[in-house]
């Protein structure tokens, strides 16, 4: 699934929309989603000059995103409907994510209860862990 599918679900847009691709998807179960780290992102000109780092809350919000199209419906119909991140829990960081990476984004969904998901996640760049944590979700509707 392509940026369009993706920008057809989720209400993020640059410079937040932290998604490039879906590679894989079952619904209600996984995902794998995909980021590509450029030079061009804005957050590089305070993070850090001279020495380029991808911020580590960029990359829990890249787990959110995926995690957020991950619970929604298949075919989008809850497309105006958000996915609020409500919860972070056990987040590490392994390695610095850097421009000209890959960031590979794995997301299950390991429990739906009420309007709350939990996932769990997993960011890695070729093959390497770079950041894991639980997130929690909670469906809001737009009124």
């Amino acid at each position: 699934m392509d940026i369009r599918w993706i920008m057809e679900r989720l209400p993020h847009r640059y410079p937040l929309l932290m998604l490039d691709r879906v590679i894989e998807l079952q619904p209600g179960e996984k995902i794998v989603a995909v980021k590509n780290v450029t030079i061009n992102e804005q957050y590089f000109q305070g993070h850090f000059p001279g020495l380029p780092v991808m911020p580590g809350v960029l990359i829990l919000e890249a787990m959110a995103q995926a995690g957020g199209l991950l619970v929604m419906p298949e075919d989008g119909s809850a497309a105006d409907k958000s996915f609020y991140l409500v919860g972070i829990e056990k987040a590490k960081f392994r390695r610095t994510v850097v421009p000209g990476d890959r960031l590979q984004i794995h997301v299950t969904l390991e429990k739906a209860r009420f309007n709350f998901r939990r996932l769990v996640g997993r960011a890695e760049v070729d093959g390497q862990l770079a950041a894991q944590a639980e997130l929690t979700l909670t469906g809001v509707d737009p009124e």
